[in-house]
């Protein structure tokens, strides 16, 4: 039986965000006012589709987004987490669930160790006929606690499902992330199974409320904090140990 390593992508991967890193390559590094006004909340995807829109049109090619969104920092320790993930293969599996874009992780990541992940998923984004960026919807869901595009409970649950059915059953389960939308796919872990928030981050703050209602609480797994990834390769590599 494996483990399975589960990341967010911004301020957790990376130590920033990658949907607002893109405004570098624009001329001043920042967006109009025109388009900062159109978000609305829960609508993040819609907003980034009309923010790369917008590049298109400043005549930035894909090719210079990538450049700048390569030089996006890692999180402290985390080239060192990936590269020990890597090397483990046998022992680890690691997926990402991110409500970024396919585009920018995958250039991220291969820049970093891209060989540690089996699986990204998040919001497909493509370039189009005009020579674009654009991004879509992951997928659709009914959960009321999450943006419309992506659910990340359902996801993982998901992929879950298909492993077992693959014969496939994880050991124990990391799940490691800072945000808010970080908070739903905790509720189906196990007992065994660890939520590892981002200290000083909403996702740990969330966490400890759901700690304090005890037998009402959905929260079965094992809390424990990371500052970087070293933090989260010292509870991977005791968990192999075990």
């Amino acid at each position: 039986m494996k483990i399975l390593m589960v990341f967010d992508f911004d301020h957790t991967v990376v130590d920033d965000n990658s949907d607002t890193w893109v405004f570098r390559c624009l001329p001043g590094q920042t967006l109009p006012d025109s388009i900062k006004n159109t978000y609305t909340k829960g609508h993040w995807t819609e907003f980034m589709g009309r923010v790369l829109n917008y590049i298109g049109e400043q005549e930035v090619s894909p090719a210079r987004v990538r450049s700048v969104m390569e030089t996006i920092p890692l999180t402290a320790g985390m080239a060192d987490l990936l590269t020990f993930i890597s090397e483990h293969k046998r022992a680890v599996d690691c997926i990402v669930i991110s409500d970024s874009n396919t585009m920018f992780i995958e250039w991220i990541l291969q820049a970093a160790v891209r060989a540690a992940v089996d699986h990204v998923f998040t919001n497909p984004a493509r370039i189009n006929e005009q020579g674009h960026m654009e991004v879509r919807h992951h997928h659709s869901h009914d959960c009321e606690r999450c943006p419309v595009n992506l659910c990340k409970r359902k996801v993982l649950e998901h992929y879950l499902s298909q492993r077992r059915h693959g014969g496939a059953e994880y050991e124990r389960i990391f799940y490691v992330g800072d945000g808010g939308n970080d908070l739903c796919p905790t509720s189906c872990l196990r007992k065994h199974d660890v939520a590892m928030p981002r200290r000083g981050y909403t996702l740990e703050k969330l966490l400890a409320k759901l700690a304090k209602q005890r037998d009402d609480s959905p929260l079965k797994a094992e809390v424990v904090t990371w500052s970087s990834g070293s933090d989260i390769l010292q509870e991977l590599k005791a968990s192999l140990r075990a």
